[in-house]
């Protein structure tokens, strides 16, 4: 086997407690091995400039401070407040993560790219051998809030508990005497509530050209809010010891209580938040104007038909009274026509029967000199005959005729022609005359 050639020694402690671990490996086996790779270079940077690993890490994170601090950054930078810089890491869960981050003014919109970026800027401008290489105290603090700031906000399930209890990201709603703009002011403070919505798209509060469903819709839909809120990032801390399982369980039930209880009090102030925009909405106070006079629109229309209605049904009434009375005019007037009729058609039959009578009279019953009685007798049982045989209109043709007869002969032949009228129609006999046939 070809002996195995080893580079020289290396001058530094470290490398050469890694060259000797090397050399028994490499003395049982020959491999080439390529001078490439960050290893490589960073052990050839040393090796030319005669650095320690310690000294060549410390000018490297200077170098890279450097280098991130001189890029163009599209954002504003956020100024550090001094005291957070102070704070304490294990105080981990009373410290705003975004504000470590110095994305303050982003929170909960801030984007994955964005925390990313952000850290690495953090870490660079705050690691703790950067510190050491300026001559700061070897102080780490803050350095352990930027990393926990970026577990909590690169774990979705962390961010989205933190996001829960984050205040700085709620937007406090305005007063009942604020002279802001009502749509404004209350649109941003649903806009906030709104990022622990299930359901999207959550809808906006809208203007005063908002439509009445929609402003329904937006009221019922907080109403009815379907939140993803939880209170876990509250929680007392259960202690990790496997020999207390008492302890555990009843720190575990003291979290499950508290944030249930926290979650109802949280759907009850949202609710209440909701009631109070609802109260001051101008635009609920102009929706119930004109469904109010809506209302007594129809109910004018409603009353306008039912006084169109009723005047309809008094005027057919009064047509209707003033037919009835026409009626009775009418039919008392044909009553009192017919009456007067009947008493005229009575009185001339009276007075036809006495003309008849008197024309028997005035030819001295058809015989010469003084008539008998007898004659006078049978000569008018003969003329009652003819007049109860004959109709009205009969009598009235016969008082006509008589009437134009003057003479006896005359006035005989109209008797004659009346009797063998009334022997003609059957009414009479020819032998039921006594006198005026004789």
């Amino acid at each position: 086997m070809a002996a195995t050639v080893l580079p020289p020694l290396p001058a530094d402690r470290a490398d050469k407690d890694a060259f000797v671990s090397y050399s028994r490996l490499s003395a049982f086996t020959l491999r080439a091995i390529e001078p490439v790779g960050p290893q490589y270079l960073s052990h050839a940077r040393r090796a030319l400039r005669g650095r320690t690993w310690s000294e060549d890490e410390r000018i490297q994170a200077q170098i890279n401070v450097k280098n991130v601090e001189e890029e163009s950054v599209s954002e504003d930078e956020e100024a550090e407040d001094p005291v957070m810089l102070t704070r304490d890491p294990k105080d981990w869960k009373g410290q705003d993560h975004y504000k470590v981050l110095g994305l303050s003014k982003y929170r909960y919109r801030a984007t994955d790219e964005q925390i990313r970026r952000a850290h690495r800027k953090k870490v660079l401008k705050h690691h703790p051998d950067k510190k050491a290489a300026s001559g700061s105290i070897d102080d780490d603090g803050f350095f352990k809030c930027i990393q926990k700031a970026m577990e909590i906000l690169s774990d979705p399930v962390k961010r989205r508990q933190f996001d829960s209890v984050d205040e700085a990201a709620d937007v406090q709603p305005p007063g009942r005497k604020s002279k802001g703009s009502f749509y404004k002011d209350w649109g941003l403070v649903f806009e906030s509530e709104g990022r622990f919505s299930k359901k999207h798209p959550v809808p906006k509060l809208g203007d005063e050209k908002s439509t009445k469903e929609d402003v329904d819709f937006f009221y019922n839909f907080f109403y009815n809010f379907d939140s993803w809120r939880s209170f876990e990032y509250l929680d007392e801390d259960v202690p990790d010891d496997s020999d207390n399982r008492d302890n555990k369980r009843h720190t575990e039930r003291k979290n499950k209580t508290a944030r249930q209880k926290r979650k109802t009090e949280d759907t009850a102030r949202l609710r209440k938040l909701v009631d109070d925009c609802l109260s001051l909405d101008p635009r609920v106070k102009m929706f119930k104007d004109a469904e109010r006079k809506a209302k007594e629109q129809r109910k004018w229309e409603r009353e306008a038909d039912a006084r169109k209605a009723a005047e309809e049904a008094r005027r057919a009434k009064e047509e209707e009274e003033r037919r009835r009375k026409e009626e009775e005019d009418r039919s008392k007037e044909e009553k009192l026509n017919s009456k007067k009729a009947k008493e005229s058609a009575k009185n001339a039959k009276k007075k036809n029967r006495r003309l008849v009578k008197a024309a028997v009279k005035d030819v001295n019953y058809f015989v010469d000199g003084v008539a008998s009685a007898s004659i006078i007798d049978s000569t008018l049982d003969d003329v009652d005959l003819i007049l109860e045989k004959i109709d009205d209109t009969e009598l009235v043709d016969f008082a006509q005729k008589l009437s134009g007869a003057k003479e006896r002969d005359a006035v005989k032949a109209v008797f004659l022609e009346a009797g063998a009228g009334l022997i003609g129609s059957g009414k009479v006999e020819e032998t039921d005359f006594k006198s005026i046939r004789a």
